[in-house]
């Protein structure tokens, strides 16, 4: 069965950290470009960061760039995603994706079930 698996969300105070894992398994996860998405109650699905295949390109969108990066062992079939300085309007439910080789906003093939990060004191 082909799927992602993403865990590591939970909650944490206002500038702390957390780090996700997004777990590939039914395929190999090296043929793949990644994206973390988030959606918060009540908005819409919101782009963080992505990572293409061979973990030599990334990016990082605004809202979080300077306190999230996005990184990959493919031996492990893995993608992480390590957030830093966390703030409140982080809180969202965090999804992982992949399509093939390179990194886009659309066009994926695969979605985990998402983990949840709270950030509040």
């Amino acid at each position: 069965q082909v799927q992602f698996v993403e865990s590591g969300g939970g909650l944490v105070q206002p500038g702390g950290s957390l780090r996700l894992s997004c777990v590939a398994s039914g395929f190999i996860l090296e043929y793949y470009a990644v994206a973390w998405f988030r959606q918060a109650p009540g908005k819409e699905r919101e782009r963080v960061a992505c990572i293409n295949h061979s973990g030599k390109s990334t990016y990082v969108t605004d809202p979080v760039k300077g306190r999230f990066n996005i990184s990959r062992d493919n031996a492990k079939n893995t993608v992480y995603l390590q957030m830093s300085s966390l703030k409140p309007e982080d809180t969202a439910i965090y999804f992982c994706a992949g399509k093939e080789m390179e990194c886009s906003w659309s066009g994926f093939d695969y979605w985990g079930q998402g983990t949840e990060v709270t950030v509040s004191s």
